[in-house]
């Protein structure tokens, strides 16, 4: 995804100065780019090493395609001295980015909204856009452009009149949101809470815990900070933090935000608020699920801290519109789906198997749940697959199919709390959509709810379009 600005808005010779070195010639710069066949006059190529291409091998072609400059670790051999004088060498290529995105963004100087926590933080994101955008011109991060790469492509495409810029932070590792928070610099953070995902790579809840606190790093002493009032680690902060702080909740009265009277109809949930001395009800947001409220009511203490009334702030509230292949719900040949295949932690995963278990109590009607791989949980994996199938047992699902070789412990779970053997289908290869889109089309009947949710590299999406072929042929019951 490249940059593209309306006019010049760096020339090389000032990048040079904002990357702490030099270079032979002065260009203006009208877009930047990470891959070289984007390259053109007036652009910048920034060459970044990643997993199975080094952007450095294209220099070559950056320069003979007109690119104004090139941000490189190390000089090519071959260069001639006129295309050498073009080379902008710095120590991190990825650093570099960052800082010319946050020059960038001191020149808008919008008030800054960033978003971590292990689940939820891109429905935040989205609520607090959504919010946002009723009363000032907002910018968001899009798709996955939530890390070292992605933040600064998202901050550089912002418009010249971005009021509020609303950024997510994901994370793997510690360290990464400490990087980012010193390119965003945000006015206000939100933390949704801290569960077990990447446990593999940061070994524990506390690590995690850690290293999500590292979105205050580079916040001034007058930013506010927003967090889960019902996750201990998180209300364990309280007094400890040099900026302000604000609580959310669905049941810690001594939070600052309290959603309350929580009621989920077949589209949309309503709910009331405690936001301080005062009440707000009926709030609408049009998505289902308890999770959900959680992440409208941080995109509504944001719109207070934002100036907004609560009138604004609800009224984005119901703008909302998911994004990708999170939570989408929908009909398709009389059978109702759910899908959830953008990722899945086991927080994520045991907010999903709630929504189909209420939705088939209220709608009377059978739910299968079609639940895969949970990745990047190392030596936890198998007790926390477990505790998805405890869930799902106790939910009173109709029938359970994994997808998946970790999967097999959330049927082993559901097995272990008295889940019936023959409503279970397990498939542990991934390879064979179609075998498990069959075996889930057999069991259908019009009405029935069926949930698919699993991690990304899962692609379970595969499976959901093998049913729509099979359901295209002959719809389920006739």
């Amino acid at each position: 995804m490249g940059i593209k600005f309306k006019k010049a808005v760096f020339d090389t010779s000032e990048l040079a100065a904002v990357l702490g070195t030099t270079i032979g010639v002065s260009e203006s710069v009208t877009g930047i780019v990470t891959d070289s066949r984007e390259s053109e006059s007036g652009v910048l190529f920034i060459a970044i090493r990643g997993e199975r291409f080094d952007g450095h091998d294209y220099i070559s072609q950056a320069l003979s395609r007109g690119a104004a400059a090139v941000v490189a670790e190390r000089v090519p051999e071959g260069l001639t001295e006129e295309e050498r004088a073009h080379l902008l060498v710095v120590p991190s290529t990825v650093e570099a980015f960052g800082k010319i995105a946050r020059t960038y963004k001191l020149r808008i100087r919008p008030k800054t909204v960033a978003v971590t926590g292990s689940v939820g933080k891109t429905t935040t994101k989205e609520f607090i856009y959504s919010v946002a955008s009723a009363r000032y011109v907002a910018h968001k991060t899009e798709g996955n452009y939530n890390n070292e790469i992605g933040l600064p492509i998202t901050i550089l495409n912002m418009p010249a009149g971005t009021q509020v810029s609303v950024l997510e932070m994901g994370m793997s590792q510690a360290g990464e949101i400490s990087r980012m928070t010193h390119i965003a610099q945000p006015d206000i953070a939100v933390i949704t809470n801290i569960g077990n995902s990447h446990i593999e790579n940061l070994g524990s809840r506390e690590n995690i815990c850690k290293a999500k606190l590292e979105i205050v790093e580079d916040m001034p002493s007058d930013g506010w900070v927003i967090l889960n009032a019902d996750e201990p680690m998180l209300f364990a902060q309280k007094g400890k933090l040099t900026q302000n702080l604000l609580f959310v909740s669905l049941q810690n009265p001594q939070a600052d935000y309290r959603a309350l009277n929580i009621r989920e109809y077949e589209d949309s949930t309503e709910f009331d608020l405690v936001a301080g001395k005062s009440v707000v009800t009926n709030i609408r947001i049009p998505t289902i699920g308890r999770h959900n409220v959680y992440d409208a009511t941080y995109a509504f203490a944001v719109g207070i801290l934002l100036g907004m009334s609560p009138d604004e702030i609800k009224r984005g509230l119901l703008s909302f519109r998911n994004t990708g292949m999170r939570q989408n719900i929908y009909e398709y040949g009389g059978i109702t789906i759910i899908e959830d295949c953008y990722n899945a932690g086991p927080e994520s995963m045991k907010a999903a198997v709630e929504v189909l278990a209420r939705m088939a109590d209220k709608n009377n009607c059978r739910s299968v749940a079609v639940l895969g791989d949970m990745r990047e949980l190392g030596e936890y994996s198998k007790q926390l697959h477990m505790e998805v199938g405890t869930l799902v047992a106790s939910r009173h699902i109709s029938n359970l199919i994994t997808f998946g070789r970790e999967a097999e412990n959330i049927a082993l779970g559901a097995i272990n709390h008295a889940f019936k053997a023959d409503n279970i289908s397990i498939n542990t290869g991934i390879d064979n959509p179609s075998g498990t889109a069959r075996i889930i089309y057999s069991l259908l009947h019009r009405g029935d709810a069926v949930l698919f949710k699993a991690s990304r590299a899962v692609k379970l999406e595969r499976v959901i379009e093998e049913l729509k072929r099979l359901i295209d042929i002959e719809a389920p019951g006739v």
